[in-house]
């Protein structure tokens, strides 16, 4: 089920609300619990058993790293969780590769001909790295193990960020799950941030979704320069607006039900580097990998030449857990190469440049969302021809005015205005103002249009799903 569905805004969730509102505390897990297995259950049908298996290994290993038996318990949870990514994730990938390679020496025969096409499960990346940052931290004694089955059940299965983040530790919310303090003031807080998010998602995001990819559906060699430029702009908002927005919306959600999850996002497109990006763009993926790969391997303690090494495993895992395609393991190392660049010196330089670092990170990035964006590593690379070797066309697939139309141009202007912080910049020098029975009123108006608008489009848009469900 999608966040922004009508049965999901007008039927799934007000029931679901009202129940967990109803019972008493102490049945309030149980509502949560039920409600997010049905929610999954309800698109990924009996893979829902594979959420469920996950669940009860990772309680099960918490329970034997407490009883003593500490290596045995994260030997059997890392194996669990990488296993079930490996085949479900990455099996198809791996066994097309391994047919290229023998077809490359000379092997004509087809090799496990019945091999069947692997269904990806939906918010397997996210809820595996949960699980497994749980039994880290007690395997570390960070937390200790949590022998209440259906608070932990609860935790892994929440449904508001189950499928597409972000990725909430254990840690992190370890005393909200067994008591939490609701209050109106919260809800109030969580309906604010739901409604921004399906704002960003169906006004902005499915705007710019849809002329992105018409604009990457054409051959690359039949668009001009200046169109391949605006479609991987127009791309990298579609992605953040796609994702932001999700997050806004889980966020919300969460703070409904009692729970503070943490930022996800902090503008990524203003930053000044790539190291910086990394530090505003998935908080909650980055930081896990920084605290579960980077410093496990030694992170920046054993001299440069091995930060360097252990940086490149982390982007190299950080691209391949994006998906199984060699066009995400390229724009992992890409992002890693950049990341050594910085500090071998070339942040200091930037340093010295003023504004040209902002122009020197949005490039980059945009370049590295080509890779993310086309099909093959072939389709990227002749995207990125185009946006280089100037070429100029009178047909209308290359023609830059075919696709700026009026909506896309007042999406663009809005969209580039919220990936700034300059909301928020008002908002601090209209401290005294904001906090006036108008301010609040007109705020009250300004969502209960955003909301509204964002139904009309529900109502006549097609299925878009969010870019991250494929992760």
């Amino acid at each position: 089920m999608l966040f922004t569905a009508p049965f999901v805004l007008f039927v799934f969730l007000p029931v679901v609300l009202l129940g967990f509102y109803v019972v008493p505390k102490q049945f309030k897990n149980i509502v949560l619990l039920g409600s997010s297995v049905l929610f999954y259950a309800w698109g990924e049908e009996l893979l829902v058993l594979l959420l469920i298996s996950s669940t009860v290994i990772d309680f099960s290993c918490g329970l034997i790293i407490d009883s003593g038996k500490r290596k045995l318990g994260l030997f059997i949870s890392i194996v669990a969780n990488l296993s079930f990514l490996a085949y479900f994730k990455y099996a198809d990938f791996a066994f097309e590769n391994f047919h290229l390679i023998l077809s490359e020496l000379g092997w004509t025969e087809s090799v496990f001909k019945d091999l069947p096409n692997i269904v990806l499960p939906l918010g397997i990346s996210f809820y595996t790295f949960q699980t497994m940052s749980y039994t880290i931290d007690v395997f570390r004694g960070d937390v200790k193990a949590n022998r209440n089955f259906i608070e932990f059940a609860t935790y892994v299965t929440m449904f508001p960020q189950l499928v597409a983040g972000p990725i909430v530790r254990y840690v992190d919310i370890q005393k909200q799950i067994t008591n939490r303090n609701l209050s109106w003031e919260q809800f109030s807080e969580g309906i604010q941030r739901f409604v921004i998010g399906l704002g960003k998602k169906v006004i902005l995001a499915n705007t710019f979704a849809s002329v992105s990819d018409d604009i990457f559906n054409f051959a690359p060699y039949d668009l001009s320069t200046d169109v391949a430029w605006l479609g991987i702009f127009i791309y990298s908002l579609h992605i953040f607006f796609d994702f932001s927005g999700y997050s806004d919306m889980a966020i919300g959600l969460g703070k409904m039900f009692g729970f503070d999850f943490l930022e996800n996002f902090n503008y990524p497109y203003i930053s000044k580097s790539i190291r910086e990006f990394w530090r505003r763009w998935h908080i909650s993926l980055s930081s896990w990998f920084r605290d579960y790969l980077y410093i496990p391997l030694g992170g920046s303690k054993n001299g440069k030449y091995n930060t360097y090494f252990n940086l490149g495993v982390v982007f190299f895992v950080t691209g391949f857990w994006h998906g199984a395609s060699w066009n995400f393991i390229v724009w992992g190392m890409y992002h890693g190469f950049f990341i050594i660049f910085e500090r071998l010196g070339g942040g200091k330089l930037l340093d010295k440049t003023g504004a040209i670092q902002h122009v020197y990170t949005l490039v980059i990035v945009m370049i590295g969302w080509v890779f993310f964006k086309a099909e093959t590593l072939t389709d990227a690379l002749l995207y990125l021809r185009q946006m280089f070797i100037p070429v100029s066309k009178n047909n209308i697939p290359g023609d830059i005015s075919y696709f700026l139309s009026i909506e896309l141009c007042v999406a663009l202007i809005i969209g580039v205005a919220i990936s700034m912080p300059i909301f928020g910049y008002l908002k601090q020098k209209l401290k005294n103002y904001n906090q006036t029975l108008y301010a609040k009123f007109f705020y009250f108006l300004f969502l209960v249009l955003i909301f509204h608008v964002s139904i009309s489009y529900i109502a006549i848009d097609s299925y878009n799903p969010f870019i991250y469900f494929r992760f």
